[in-house]
């Protein structure tokens, strides 16, 4: 009432242009205003200091709370509480994120290593940071993606984030963990795992292909080709194999050489059959002879005719079996797992010392029933495509349970250099064929009458770029071993006195003058061919 008679006592001037009803209702907001400022002028310093001191009342009152929580309530249960307010108050996210693992328990993860070569092609001009390299052999570049860096992908009509993350391990001198985040809508989960993923399985496998690279990992190498920490799980590193043997240059008798290409491509194409018999789809190779012979040339010609990679173990530097199972499970499929002169292993000639010596104490680390169990027992199914190979100079100082069908399927005789892998050393060393010189059929002769192996022969080619030279000096070394054969088979029946060891001197005082006559010979032919 009062606000009433206020406004009908208020002087109302009529504008021309505005009738009378507005002009009262502009009054009336106008007095409105102005009461509303007088009332706030007057309560709004009452309720500042109401509003601070309860807020100084909670805060102490809070403070409180907390120092008493965090002296009665133990620090599992408050993060437990903690993370299931964080739970109850959080906004649902409608993206699922999934995380791919470097490792899956032992084995290597196939879809981390499958994504890492699939996302190399995903490459998009926003990203920042990126790893490159490349290698002689390689036809491309390689490219890497580096910590924290984002890639978007699309299929069909999904679209996918993947996320490169590395984390320190826990343990001192762990290594990185490495794994990658993939990030999608919730609805399409199906999809992504029943078609996308399997999709780029099928890439990363096409890529590959494309520009594969034959590496040889050992377990001694101090670093790896791709990064320091890729084989931390078995402590394998790597370096690509750029070792030029091939089947074609090789110094073998050409009907041996044909039965282990042969055997070959029938193990490359008998999955179905391995299955059907029920073994696990691998072969073994025991490779035996003088050394010299080609045992590691011929691993090396397998692997590039293959196009598999080489795991080089040493047993020496294995410790347990545990640790035996470890590194064999680190190994990849289509791959060969090469283990040399296994006759120098001590840990492989155990058995046959305990035979001889029943003092002699048990081992727990690496023993010869745990080599057998890996090669042939249950866990030489956990993988596919594989080959076995156990070079040695002794074949009799092995044990025969290496030796048996099923863990060295084929015993591959490396022996002394043939006529026919001296021609074909001819024609690789020196281009020459036997219709060009007459020189062929005294080596023929020689090497008939006398052991000399494929190293021995390549050696004597490679010391003059003259055919005439290097062979003449291939038929004074050949004629020196055969000489000092004799020499020893006649020591043998002279006996071990003064006599034998007279012959002996005396023998290698002619060996050595002969040596030297050949020598000079050698020189006066280049002197005449460079005058």
């Amino acid at each position: 009432m009062i606000l009433t008679r206020r406004v009908l006592r208020w002087p109302i001037k009529q504008s021309p242009s505005l009738p009378v009803n507005t002009c009262f209702s502009s009054g009336i907001a106008f007095d409105s205003i102005k009461m509303a400022a007088m009332f706030s002028s007057s309560e709004i310093s009452k309720t500042a200091s109401s509003l601070l001191s309860a807020y100084a009342s909670f805060a102490g009152s809070m403070m409180l709370v907390r120092s008493m929580a965090n002296e009665l309530i133990p620090h599992q249960l408050r993060s437990y509480l903690y993370s299931a307010f964080r739970y109850f108050f959080t906004p649902l996210s409608p993206d699922l994120t999934l995380a791919i693992d470097e490792r899956c328990g032992m084995s290597k993860n196939q879809v981390y290593e499958a994504a890492e070569v699939y996302l190399s092609t995903r490459i998009s001009p926003k990203t920042e940071r990126l790893k490159l390299s490349k290698t002689r052999k390689q036809k491309h570049f390689t490219i890497g993606l580096e910590k924290g860096e984002l890639i978007v992908d699309g299929f069909e009509d999904v679209r996918l984030t993947w996320r490169f993350v590395c984390t320190e391990g826990q343990k001192p001198h762990g290594g990185e963990k490495k794994h990658f985040e993939l990030s999608f809508n919730k609805k399409h989960k199906d999809k992504v795992l029943d078609f996308y993923l399997p999709y780029v399985l099928h890439k990363a496998e096409e890529i590959k292909k494309q520009d594969k690279v034959i590496k040889l990992y050992s377990r001694q190498c101090p670093f790896s080709c791709e990064d320091d920490n890729e084989r931390r799980g078995g402590s394998w590193g790597s370096i690509i194999l750029e070792h030029p043997a091939t089947f074609d240059t090789l110094a073998m008798d050409p009907a041996l050489k044909k039965m282990i290409i042969d055997d070959l491509e029938m193990f490359l194409r008998r999955k179905a059959y391995y299955n059907k018999v029920g073994k696990a789809w691998k072969r073994g190779y025991l490779l035996y002879g003088p050394p010299g012979t080609g045992k590691s040339s011929l691993v090396a010609a397998m692997a590039n005719y293959l196009k598999f990679d080489i795991y080089d173990l040493g047993l020496t530097s294995v410790r347990s079996d545990a640790e035996l199972r470890r590194t064999l499970l680190s190994t990849t499929n289509r791959s060969i797992l090469l283990i040399e002169d296994i006759d120098c292993s001590s840990e492989v000639l155990e058995r046959q010392m305990r035979n001889k010596n029943k003092k002699l104490p048990d081992r727990t680390g690496l023993t010869l029933s745990g080599i057998l169990n890996c090669i042939d027992g249950l866990w030489s199914s956990c993988g596919d495509e594989r080959i076995i190979v156990f070079t040695t100079n002794y074949k009799d100082r092995i044990d025969p349970a290496l030796l048996r069908p099923g863990r060295m399927d084929l015993h591959i005789n490396m022996s002394y250099c043939t006529t026919d892998g001296f021609r074909l050393l001819a024609s690789n060393y020196l281009g020459i064929s036997s219709k060009h010189n007459p020189s062929f059929a005294e080596i023929d002769s020689l090497l008939n009458s006398t052991e000399a192996t494929p190293a021995e022969v390549a050696e004597e080619l490679m010391k003059s770029d003259d055919p005439n030279i290097a062979l003449q000096g291939l038929v004074n070394f050949l004629k020196r071993k055969r000489d000092e054969a004799d020499d020893e088979t006649e020591n043998k029946a002279t006996g071990c006195g003064e006599v034998g060891s007279s012959v002996r001197r005396l023998n290698a005082i002619v060996s050595r003058v002969k040596r030297l006559k050949t020598n000079v010979d050698q020189r006066k032919i280049m002197m005449r061919k460079r005058k």
